[in-house]
């Protein structure tokens, strides 16, 4: 799942990890996770992880209040690191980054990561909760560009294919991951 809507979503600029400033779900992104919630209701879920961004653990525990889970902290559920890019605008973010193609996979901001460096610690997770939770069904709410880097390599998706196959993964959208 990713999180509601959040103060820089509706100011279109950029909070990533580590956080700058205040980012916490708007009136409209808290509804959205309670909407989202109730749809989970019936999916029997065991436990909650997220990303320990404030927008994340604010969607988490609305969701998890529904479900009555506590959420738990998994750093590497976090959004990308964009290092010294952190807080500026997304146009300003697209222009760094270029055109959308696989060389996005390992250009790295300045102190920042690479979208590969965001697939291994993503997978790394997973493998790690998969074993000290075999069998249950797990929620995860993190941010969109690790969510939809984590379905394409679930889904075989190169990173050649990346932006011709464009995962979309809208704001407190829940889906199961295969």
């Amino acid at each position: 799942m990713r999180h509601g809507q959040a103060v820089s979503n509706v100011k279109d600029i950029i909070s990533c990890w580590p956080e700058k400033f205040k980012n916490p779900l708007t009136k409209a992104g808290r509804a959205m996770a309670e909407a989202t919630a109730k749809k989970l209701l019936d999916k029997n879920i065991d436990l909650i992880f997220c990303s320990p961004l404030l927008r994340t653990r604010q969607t988490a525990e609305i969701v998890g209040k529904k479900l009555k889970i506590k959420p738990k902290i998994e750093k590497r559920f976090r959004e990308q690191n964009v290092g010294a890019l952190n807080g500026i605008s997304i146009e300003e973010l697209s222009k760094f980054f270029g055109e959308r193609s696989s060389k996005r996979f390992s250009l790295r901001p300045k102190k920042g990561e690479t979208y590969s460096e965001i697939i291994k610690r993503m997978i790394g997770a997973l493998k790690d909760i998969d074993k000290n939770y075999k069998g249950k069904n797990i929620l995860i709410v993190s941010h969109e560009l690790p969510i939809m880097l984590l379905e394409a390599r679930v889904r075989g998706i190169t990173k050649e294919e990346f932006y011709q196959k464009r995962i979309r993964v809208n704001l407190a959208e829940a889906a199961k991951l295969n």
